[in-house]
Parts: C-alpha cells; structure tokens; sequence
C-alpha cells in the first residue's frame, strides 16, 4: 500500500536530518540574500542560513506505484509551487491542497519512468530529486481507426480497439475527450469489436456537418484497464476534417445504387446484390464505407461460403469486417440492375466502380434498403452504431448514457 514518510526539516546547517525510510528527501540549503527575516547577524558577525527544505515522495518500496498519483508533502511551511515531469519533458499537472502541505498529481505516474521533482515553498526555498515507477506487470495498447490529418464521410465514428481488456470502463472513458469545431453532440459506446477485443466509438447524435474540423484526445498514460487489462504507458490523439456530405444508397428492389452530394442525386448506378435466402444474402441497414483497397484476392472460404470464389477484385470498398464489399463484377454483367445473384456484395460493371471508387471517400454514409436481405450487421462487424437510436448508443456509455458536446 502507498505511504507518505516526512522529513522534519534540519534546524541547522551543519546538521542535516536523515531521510525516514521509504521517503525520497529534498533539501536543498539557499544563502538568505538582502538580508531578510531568516537572515542576521548570529553574535558572531556571521549571516544566519536559512534551513534547507524537506519534501517527500510518496513511495512503495523504494518507487512511486504506477497507476497511482503522485504526491509530494513538505515536512514543514507551505507548498509554494511543485512540477513533475519526465525523461521526455512531459508534465503531469497537479494542485497543491488548501493547508498547502501537500501536492497531488491529477494523473497517474506512468509506469517504468524517471520523474524529476521540483518543489518551492512560500519562503522561496526550494529542492529538487528524482525518483522511478514500477513497471507495469501488462501494457495496455489503443488501435485508432482515423489517421491524423485524413479527411473523411460525415458518418466516420471514431473507433477505439484495445490490445487488451478494459474493466474499468468507466475509468478509461473520463479520459477521452472528442472536441468538434461546431460543437457537435456525441457520445462514447462500448461494445466488442469484430475481432472480440473491447472497443469504444464515439458518433455524433447526427451525422457529421462538412467541414467540421474534429479533435481526439486519449490522456490514458498511467491510467489502469483493470484486471487482465494493465496499464496505459502513453496518451494518444489524432484530429481530422469532415469531407463532402456524401450519402450512398442501395435499393434491393430496384436493384440500383445512388449517390448524392448536399442532398441532390449525383449518380445513379446498376447493381446485383446478395442472393436473398441464405447466407450469400446482403447486409441491410446504415453501414459505413470503412476502406478503399483497391484490387484485392477475394476467397469464399474465408468468409465461410466454401468455394464459391477465388478471384481478384478491382475497385474494391469495405463495408464490413465480416467481407461485405462494394465492387467491379464484370462476370456478373447480366445481372445488373435486374437480379441480386451475387455472393453478398454489391457489384456492378468496371465503368461504374472506376467512376464510383473516385468519388467516395471513407466515411460515408452507405445503406441498403429493401427486401431479400439477411438484416444488419452485428455492431461491431464495421461501423453500426448508426442502426441504432440516440437513446440506445448513449446507454452504451460507461458513464450512465451522458453525451457529451464535441
């Protein structure tokens, strides 16, 4: 458990008090100049010194526990101003408590690193140390789904996939902030990822607005997952800019895909979606572009359809991680605009996905609306929050289903 050990401050120069154990001491013995109220004559016609100051660290052993804040205490007067920073000149921000004995960190020590003390008094004394954390027993690792500086659709959540688990949900969540240029209404959701690691997006209550310009910050370093999770060892953060306000859907009934741009339709476009009645059958529902790969190989059998297909794929747009595609499929020609027979995706002709590939970008809006689908994709398969009322996204918050503004 993490204790606090004082240091009385040394009453002479020549006698200095040895540091109780498990503290780090902090002296340091400053030359009154000008002659102030600790300074004089001492009968001698010598000037008196003003004692040395005397801080200590909690410690455990012999380090600060990661995971836990810092706190540095005066063994006597008052804490004028304290700073604590590490090897790579990062700070952790602090307030010094209203009796002015001690300082406390408002964030956790990150664990395996050096921190240098610098502490003043209200007498202008002052001291300086060093000390170490512990190392974290496990490291806990964020996935970010947007690049910084990318541009993307108005429907692009921001998605958060963790190397390990997070049980203290809550915890982590404080610690994320999503700020937005118009000040955008949103919220964190928790669910499992696709792959099965715990993950957390954060969508706006609408969809994006162009322009905006969105910011990221994950001040998680030295923050605890909880069981089975260990700590955080570094913050994140990325920022992006809202594109075109695109919208992509695809109607199962009539076959046919249409783009529009501010509302107006751009582009209508022929397709054949999945064969209804079974597995090869399409996703329905809000969806979103996820990825422009290109050509790709594209094998039935590693999406559980056997041997369907082994082919490579031009023009190729992810729509969900389970393999759900918009794409060129010349071999299908005949029946675009007229049947869905495909295994799943939509396809259309090579002219069309050129043309279509060009234009989007990822982060749109894409829905499948119709009949002979096989419903919406699990959440975490891609991007689904958008299925999902504003009421049910925010009662996935770990924080009692508050939005928060962007």
């Amino acid at each position: 458990m993490s204790r606090t050990s004082r240091t009385a401050l040394p009453r002479r120069r020549s006698r200095h008090a040895a540091p109780a154990a498990g503290a780090v001491l902090l002296a340091a013995a400053l030359t009154a100049c000008g002659g102030g109220s600790d300074a004089g004559a001492n009968g001698k016609g010598e000037m008196k010194q003003k004692p040395a100051m005397a801080v200590s660290v909690n410690l455990t052993g012999d380090q600060v526990k990661a995971g836990e804040p810092v706190t540095v205490t005066v063994a006597e007067g008052k804490l004028a101003q304290v700073k604590v920073t590490d090897g790579k000149g990062g700070e952790l921000p602090g307030r010094i408590a209203a009796d002015g004995r001690t300082w406390t960190s408002e964030r956790n020590a990150s664990p395996g690193t050096e921190y240098k003390v610098e502490a003043q008094n209200t007498d202008s004394r002052s001291a300086n140390t060093q000390f170490k954390t512990s190392a974290a027993d496990k490291v806990n690792k964020v996935s970010i789904n947007i690049p910084k500086g990318s541009t993307v659709g108005v429907a692009m959540p921001v998605s958060l996939v963790f190397d390990n688990p997070v049980k203290n949900k809550a915890e982590v969540e404080k610690q994320l902030k999503v700020t937005a240029s118009d000040n955008a209404e949103g919220s964190w959701g928790w669910f499992k990822d696709y792959s099965g690691k715990d993950r957390v997006d954060w969508r706006p209550k609408e969809y994006w607005k162009s322009g905006t310009d969105v910011k990221v910050e994950m001040n998680l370093n030295g923050v605890d997952s909880g069981q089975g999770g260990g700590l955080f060892a570094r913050d994140y953060n990325t920022e992006f800019k809202i594109g075109k306000d695109r919208r992509i859907e695809v109607s199962l009934d009539t076959k046919k895909l249409s783009v529009t741009e501010g509302g107006q339709v751009v582009d209508t476009i022929p397709v054949s979606a999945g064969t209804p009645g079974g597995q090869k059958a399409s996703w329905s529902g809000k969806m979103v572009l996820m990825a422009k790969e290109g050509t790709i190989r594209m094998d039935s059998q590693t999406v559980g359809l056997g041997d369907s297909y082994d082919k490579m794929v031009d023009y190729s747009m992810r729509l969900t991680w389970s393999g759900m595609y918009a794409h060129a499929a010349p071999w299908n020609s005949a029946n675009f605009g007229s049947a869905n027979t495909s295994s799943g995706c939509v396809g259309m002709s090579d002219a069309h996905a050129k043309s279509f590939y060009g234009q989007v970008q990822v982060g749109d809006p894409f829905e499948v609306v119709g009949k002979g689908s096989k419903g919406n994709a699990e959440l975490g398969n891609g991007y689904g929050e958008w299925n999902l009322s504003w009421d049910e996204w925010k009662a996935k918050s770990a924080l009692g289903g508050g939005a928060q503004n962007g």
